[in-house]
């Protein structure tokens, strides 16, 4: 790949990035973001987080996952649930899967 085409890609995606996290505290003064779609946009967050999360725990590139990651992932989410610290939550549902990939689940 040619370097100097790349490191131009790279600026001109940085600069990018940091002009729209520029543009939003500078222009919410200025425009007025309906109720409505403040409500939408949160629950859009959250339907694309949790898409994000099943594909993830569920799926191991074009085929699915097997038992143990969805069952960590699983012990992860009911202890993030129950407000457990975040290390702990990580920890246990690494645990699980480990633990049960030990025992030849896969």
């Amino acid at each position: 790949m040619n370097t100097p085409v790349l490191l131009v890609g790279i600026m001109v995606l940085a600069i990018g990035t940091f002009s729209l996290r520029v543009a939003g505290p500078a222009l919410r003064s200025r425009f007025e973001v309906p109720e409505r779609a403040q409500q939408v946009l949160a629950v859009a967050a959250i339907v694309l987080l949790t898409a994000l999360v099943a594909t993830s725990a569920l799926m191991d590139g074009h085929g699915p996952a097997g038992v143990a990651r969805p069952a960590g992932v699983l012990v992860g989410g009911v202890l993030a649930w129950r407000k457990a610290p975040f290390v702990l939550v990580v920890v246990a549902a690494a645990a699980t899967a480990a633990g049960l990939r030990l025992l030849g689940v896969p």
